[in-house]
């Protein structure tokens, strides 16, 4: 699992006053060079990498070594050109590239698409602006491009969709903020075999209408390789990827992660605030939504644990799931500057039936924001093997929300505290759980209505002084409980019903022991 700060580096990227820049420059008007064209198409693509998964992997070349003093601050000193960004004319998107810098070492191939035709982006030092003294320029042609990002429409200078190191990608949602971000695949993650970070080592670009954008990728590493297309458009609700993968193995992988999401909980209602750090909560996402191949919708929300904790939450043929943002309200974070209330939620849709799998969430202990610590991806249940090969397609929409169940409440905050009675002693080694909920299906309801939650825990652990009622003047539900008595993590699942009917998504929650 990664710790480089992809959030500081895409926000600091091209940040620099073009007026503190200095370079030579391409002459007024000029236009990015091109290669020779070839012809293209995505299964042209996929069958070039079922060809290189019969040969031995090459890895990039050594990084040179000026790029390791392209940190933070020398790689945010960096500018594109704007007068060298990719079409951007009425309707068309706009698209401006990143140099390679630190984190970022391993050139990418970018080329242009039109009509089934490709041609490569000449590489050109010129291209970027930095001061003086920045690193960047004793690179000049020993350089080249590590990513590219599309603009917003109107020129304010933001962008809305990014590709950048490894095989991350990233659009800033609904809000116009970037958050957490996705990857083609993972391989290893959470397990006990060494992680394994494939990378997408050339792309093709291709307009789409109504400024989208079709990127065409190729992912390479030692175990896989395997071509990609993603159809990425704007919508009023957010931003919508249509995904669509070819994956040749060049040998057997141990767990193998389809649609990963990559975010940040470092502490938030369920948790203690950060020693020293004065905002309520900070986090890229609070919960990990599901809907089950059966129906059946569920919300767990985020830790940040004392150990590294993998869960697998098996199903067949999922009908959803994403990392999802659901708090909105800035008086919960107080952060005008990262701005944590405007985070995107992910919610990933199937196309092609993913069959029987398990969707797995790894949390790893966090001490800082800066720590990308949570990952959740589909594995499937069947092995990947030397010489197999898989199709598979599916939707990324960066949304407000993860689409509600329209018949069923949902979670919208999850507090712990000290077991017993406000007002009376703490029971030791007891803790108590607040969980809210909040939906159609539980407006009008009181107390008389025979609303009941329902609540399960493993590991011998007891639950008594359950409660469940309505909050006075607002629209929420609110479960409350002690649990205590039992050993080592407890695993609960809380849902409200009223007879034989479901009124809630079901709540499930990893509580550890305290310390």
């Amino acid at each position: 699992m990664t710790r480089m700060d992809r959030r500081r580096v895409l926000a600091g990227a091209g940040a620099a006053g073009m007026s503190a820049l200095t370079g030579p420059s391409l002459a007024q008007g000029a236009a990015p060079r091109l290669g020779p064209p070839r012809a293209f198409s995505f299964d042209g693509l996929a069958a070039h990498a079922r060809a290189l998964a019969g040969r031995a992997y090459a890895p990039p070349p050594p990084a040179d070594p000026v790029l390791e003093q392209l940190d933070f601050d020398a790689f945010g000193q960096i500018a594109f050109d704007p007068g060298m960004t990719l079409w951007g004319g009425a309707g068309e998107p706009a698209v401006r590239l990143f140099p390679l810098g630190k984190w970022f070492t391993a050139p990418v191939l970018i080329h242009l698409v039109e009509r089934g035709v490709a041609r490569p982006l000449v590489y050109d030092p010129r291209m970027f602006r930095a001061p003086r003294d920045n690193p960047f320029q004793r690179l000049g042609l020993r350089g080249g491009f590590a990513g590219f990002r599309v603009m917003n429409p109107g020129g304010d200078g933001g962008d809305w969709l990014a590709f950048l190191g490894a095989s991350y990608f990233r659009t800033a949602g609904a809000f116009n903020q970037y958050g957490a971000s996705a990857r083609a695949l993972a391989i290893n993650s959470g397990g006990p075999a060494p992680e394994e970070f494939p990378r997408f080592s050339a792309f093709w670009l291709e307009r789409a209408p109504r400024g989208g954008l079709i990127v065409y990728a190729l992912l390479e590493s030692a175990s896989v390789v395997g071509a990609f297309r993603f159809d990425n458009r704007q919508t009023g609700s957010g931003v919508v990827q249509a995904v669509e993968a070819a994956l040749f193995f060049r040998r057997p992988v141990e767990t193998l992660g389809l649609a990963p999401l990559t975010s940040m909980f470092w502490y938030g209602e369920n948790s203690p605030a950060a020693p020293r750090d004065w905002r309520p909560e900070i986090h890229d996402s609070d919960g990990l939504a599901l809907w089950t191949g059966a129906g059946e919708r569920l919300w767990r929300p985020l830790n940040n644990p004392p150990r590294v904790v993998t869960n697998a939450f098996h199903d067949n043929n999922p009908r959803a799931f994403g990392l999802s943002q659901r708090d909105r309200l800035f008086d919960h974070y107080q952060d005008d500057g990262a701005f944590y209330d405007r985070r995107p939620s992910i919610w990933v849709e199937p196309v092609s039936a993913f069959g029987e799998g398990s969707v797995r969430l790894v949390e790893i202990p966090s001490v800082s924001e800066t720590d990308d610590n949570i990952v959740a991806f589909w594995t499937p249940a069947q092995g990947v093997t030397a010489g197999s090969a898989l199709r598979l397609s599916y939707r990324i929409r960066w949304v407000d929300q993860d689409p509600p169940a329209v018949d069923l409440a949902r979670v919208v905050a999850t507090r712990l505290g000290a077991g017993g009675r406000p007002g009376f002693p703490t029971r030791s080694g007891v803790r108590r759980i607040d969980i809210d909920f909040e939906g159609e299906a539980l407006n009008g309801l009181t107390r008389a209505n025979g609303v009941e939650a329902v609540v399960s825990a493993s590991g011998g652990y007891a639950v008594d002084q359950l409660a469940a009622y309505p909050v006075v003047g607002t629209r929420l539900w609110r479960v409350l409980f002690d649990i205590g008595g039992g050993h080592g993590p407890a695993d609960i699942r809380v849902f409200l019903r009223r007879g034989s009917a479901a009124l809630s998504e079901t709540w499930l929650y990893q509580l550890f022991p305290e310390k």
